[in-house]
Parts: C-alpha cells; sequence; structure tokens
C-alpha cells in the first residue's frame, strides 16, 4: 500500500472560491489538507496533495462576505486537464454576478468521471452542481436553510437537509450542507484517500470529529418563516401560547372563525404539512428553547410543552431532530443561561 502511495503523483485538488462567502468555505478545507500533508511527509509519503484556490471568474479576484478580497493565482477556467478533486466552495446567489459566472458554469459541465476523479460541493455549492446538470437523479444535500428552495428550483435532485454530508453512491459526487461540513467532507476524503489514522490525526489536530455526531437536522428551525397573512402565521402566536394545553383541529379552526374542514383543507394546502402536525413542530421548537437556555427537568419541559410525559417526547424528538432530549440538551445546552424569564417561569 505505501509503496503504492510513493508511485502516484500528488493528487490536484482545486477548491473553487465562490464569491460573496466567509473565509471558512475555503479555510476549512485548506487546512484538513495541509495537515495531511504534513502527517504524510511525517510518514514518508511525499505525494499527498497540492491543492489550489482559484477564482470561477476570469478576473481572479474573489470578494467575500467580510469584504476581504482573495487574489487568485487561476481561474477554475485554467485547467483543462485532470484534476483529482474538484470542490465547489459555497455559491454566490446574487443576480448580478451570474452573468459573470457563465463562463464557470459552462466549464463545469465538462467535468466528468473522465477528467476529474470526485465532485464535491460546501453549502449552496450545491446549488452550481446542480445548474451544470450533476446531481439529477442523485441524492444530495445542501445548507438546511436552502433545502427547500432547492427541492423547488430542481425537483429531480433528492434533498436530503439531514446529513452533514452525502456520497452519490457511485463515489463521484460528494454535497455537505452548512459551512463547517465542508470540513467533516475534507476530512472523510482524506480518510478515503489515505487511511484513518491519517485522517484521525488531522482531526485531532483541528480539534475535531473524525465522524460528527448528530444530524443537520437539529441545527435547523421545524417551522419555516410565513409571511404576514399566512394561514401558518396568523395562528402561530396563538398556538404558541397555549401549547401546554391538549389542542386539537377544532379549537384552532374556532380560533380563525372557520369551520374544521375548511380550515384543514386550506391550511394543508397552504403549508404542505397538516394543522396537527405544525402543531407538533411548534411543541418541538418551544422544547428545544426549553433545552438550551434552562436546566429545567426534561419532564416538566414535556409536560409544559404539550409533549406528554419523557416516553413520548423521547420518541417525538426521535422523529423530528433524530437525537434524544438529553442528548439535544448536552449538544446545545447554553454554558450561562441567559435572562429567561418567560421560560423560566415552569420551574
Amino acid at each position: 500500500m505505501e509503496n503504492l502511495i510513493q508511485l502516484q503523483k500528488k493528487k490536484k485538488v482545486i477548491i473553487v472560491a465562490m464569491t460573496g462567502n466567509t473565509l471558512l468555505y475555503l479555510a476549512g478545507p485548506t487546512d484538513v489538507f495541509f495537515h495531511a500533508n504534513k502527517y504524510l511527509q511525517e510518514a514518508g509519503i511525499e505525494n499527498g496533495y497540492e491543492v489550489l484556490v482559484v477564482s470561477p471568474t476570469t478576473s481572479k479576484k474573489v470578494e467575500t462576505e467580510t469584504g476581504i478580497i482573495i487574489d487568485c493565482q487561476y481561474s477554475a477556467m485554467d485547467f483543462n486537464d485532470e484534476i483529482d478533486t474538484l470542490i465547489i466552495a459555497g455559491n454566490d446567489f446574487g443576480e448580478l454576478s451570474q452573468a459573470a459566472l457563465q463562463e464557470f458554469y459552462s466549464w463545469l459541465s465538462t467535468r466528468n468521471r473522465e477528467n476529474t476523479r470526485r465532485i464535491a460541493s460546501i453549502c449552496g455549492g450545491s446549488f452550481a452542481l446542480a445548474k451544470a446538470g450533476m446531481l439529477d437523479g442523485r441524492k444530495a444535500t445542501t445548507h438546511w436553510y436552502l433545502a427547500e428552495r432547492m427541492k423547488k428550483a430542481y425537483p429531480n435532485i433528492k434533498v436530503n437537509s439531514n446529513p452533514f454530508y452525502i456520497n452519490s453512491d457511485d463515489g463521484h459526487i460528494f454535497t455537505s450542507a452548512g459551512v463547517t461540513t465542508g470540513i467533516d467532507l475534507s476530512i472523510a476524503l482524506v480518510e478515503h484517500d489515505f487511511g484513518k489514522d491519517i485522517a484521525i490525526r488531522v482531526a485531532r489536530k483541528l480539534v475535531f470529529y473524525l465522524n460528527r455526531p448528530g444530524l443537520q437536522s437539529q441545527f435547523g428551525s421545524l417551522v419555516q418563516e410565513y409571511e404576514s397573512g399566512h394561514i401558518a402565521q396568523k395562528t402561530q402566536q396563538w398556538l404558541t401560547e397555549h401549547l401546554h394545553e391538549r389542542l386539537d383541529v377544532n379549537q384552532v379552526a374556532e380560533y380563525m372563525n372557520m369551520s374544521t374542514r375548511n380550515f384543514t383543507r386550506v391550511f394543508t394546502k397552504q403549508t404542505g404539512v397538516s394543522p396537527a402536525k405544525f402543531i407538533e413542530k411548534l411543541r418541538v421548537e418551544k422544547a428545544r428553547k426549553y433545552l438550551e437556555n434552562t436546566d429545567i427537568p426534561i419532564e416538566r419541559v414535556a409536560e409544559h410543552c404539550g409533549l406528554g410525559g419523557l416516553v413520548s417526547m423521547r420518541r417525538i424528538f426521535l422523529r423530528h431532530l433524530m437525537t434524544t432530549p438529553s442528548d439535544y440538551r448536552r449538544a446545545f445546552q447554553s454554558a450561562k443561561y441567559p435572562d429567561m424569564d418567560h421560560l423560566t417561569e415552569i420551574a
């Protein structure tokens, strides 16, 4: 194995720095490959990674969201030979930049198995892959906030907003979620290339997980924001104030001065979920705030949020967040409780 690695050329990693993103989109993956090279060299392996951060435009300048401008030595279009790993780091959804990116999208659409061993995206970079037609019929993920947008824009993509990253099954296309998941994905790629020992050393150096526990669903809100006047927005505040009560659809319909049948039909059509499911999501969201910001016993949280007892709350958390209430609290509880008088009143 080691002799085989020695004979290989360095793996060329091209990271396309899309404009309008933070530095972490680039810094995370580049640090992973940098440290991998360092530990490979210590092991006597010189042919690790050659990492290049490039621009998606011929100007070779990338302006980050924080205002920092990166002068790249190359643009993506300068590379027409073989690439080992191509990573699209983020995406710029600004309309003004789209015309300048057309040449990049044309170039991206030419990258395939014959000239690129694997192609990956970080966060909104999945939209660039989708635009180039690379994700049609494939499983993919993106930032939880962008998942619904991707489903609507590209219905042929099997969007799953839970995982931190997804392999498209054939090992050619990888998509990752929010910005820090670019680190998760890069460590996984290093493990695939050079084994678990090197990947573990990189993860330890960066004080990161080799396989981070949990799922992206734990970070995003279960209830999307609705415009003023939307039926869900009209009912949400009233429901939030009554979550500790036994609620049924009849009560909500009465509050809206609608028949139960008509309310259920209109609500389901406009939100895509039944009133009962919507109420359950609101209960989980309220419980999350208690778990994050107080030390109130979980059983009391369950009662006040209308989630029944501990067993019922655990089952509902597993269904929506794929974690238990106690594990959620350990992961997300504030180190210092803020002024939460409206929450601590149930203690």
